[in-house]
């Protein structure tokens, strides 16, 4: 198997940035979903925004310039407004802003609270025209959320007993692998996602013929080619990549209605496609945790021994572990955005 694609989202819920390589970090790749934006409502409080309830943040894209330097701190991100009528706009924020005299607010995702930063008055406004209502763009900066699912409970390995096995689970579910509390970004649960195309085929087998779904759908970090069965990355453990980076795939990802969305128009879709999640529900609610909704991908966390390790395109990679049974989502909140 080959790493066909490398994608990150800057700004979580608009289109992804692709990527030629990448360096790994255990919070994610380096710049991934570092913002996010929220809709202030009447009383002056937030509501998070993702693709499932704002199908418009699709019609933004991004993409990051880093100095020839690599000074982050002079590095950008465009966002690109293309709406399906209209002459699309262009803004640039700082990829990495100075956040002193930013005024702090709180945000919580999926229960999991942090602070945040709240943007420059120009970049929410800008923003706000766009969407057609007012909205901030927070930037997290430094802070981190903790993981609330279990980082380690799926591994299946051998104990000493029953009891053993009991305790450990227990244990990893509040504090994470390793003994370590794990932490994210504005990811929703953990730092990678990762999805084979070759269970795309299955996908498109659901749509009439000469239609596909776009594989982007799925917000997916890497997208691995090569594999010999459609599905069998629900039984992946560990892949090695490039003979040494070693990405711990930990739980199934469960979908929601953000892949029914027409990317084109930002608007809920129309065709047979736009009914993808309907058609995954009939044969693919195969988390016993998350058994209301059809499962695609792989939530992944990275070895500790492959801290800072860089991948590219077109890398080797191999099942280095493989579970005997499928795993259970061990965690209340659900979303792919």
């Amino acid at each position: 198997m080959k790493i066909a694609k490398l994608s990150t989202y800057p700004i979580k819920s608009l289109r992804a940035t692709e990527l030629d390589a990448a360096t790994l970090t255990k919070h994610g790749f380096t710049y991934d979903r570092r913002y996010m934006i929220l809709k202030v409502l009447e009383d002056g409080s937030y509501e998070n925004m993702a693709v499932a309830s704002y199908a418009e943040m699709t019609l933004f894209f991004t993409s990051i310039t880093i100095p020839e330097d690599g000074d982050a701190l002079h590095g950008t991100i465009t966002i690109t407004f293309k709406p399906p009528t209209g002459e699309q706009q262009t803004l640039e924020i700082p990829l990495k802003p100075k956040v002193a005299g930013l005024e702090d607010m709180d945000v919580i995702m999926h229960r999991s609270p942090t602070k945040a930063h709240k943007m420059n008055q120009e970049y929410n406004d800008w923003l706000s025209a766009c969407f057609g209502f007012e909205v901030v763009l927070a930037y997290l900066g430094d802070n981190l959320r903790n993981v609330l699912m279990s980082t380690s409970g799926n591994k299946q390995e051998a104990s000493n007993g029953w009891f053993s096995s009991f305790t450990s689970k227990a244990t990893q579910l509040v504090v994470g692998a390793n003994n370590e509390q794990s932490q994210i970004t504005f990811a929703d649960c953990a730092p990678y996602l990762i999805v084979s195309e070759k269970s795309m085929e299955d996908v498109h087998s659901r749509l009439p013929d000469g239609q596909q779904m776009d594989i982007t759908k799925f917000r997916p970090n890497i997208v691995v080619s090569g594999a010999d069965e459609v599905w069998e990355e629900d039984f992946w453990g560990e892949l090695t990549i490039g003979g040494e980076t070693k990405i711990q795939t930990e739980h199934n990802c469960a979908r929601c209605k953000s892949i029914n969305i027409d990317y084109a128009t930002g608007q809920p879709g129309t065709t047979e496609a736009g009914s993808i999640l309907k058609k995954l529900n009939s044969n693919r609610r195969v988390d016993p945790g998350a058994k209301w909704s059809p499962i695609f991908g792989r939530y992944s966390f990275l070895h500790p021994g492959s801290e800072g390790h860089a991948i590219k395109v077109g890398d080797e990679v191999r099942v280095s572990k493989r579970n005997a049974e499928g795993t259970r989502f061990d965690w209340e909140g659900l979303s792919t955005n």
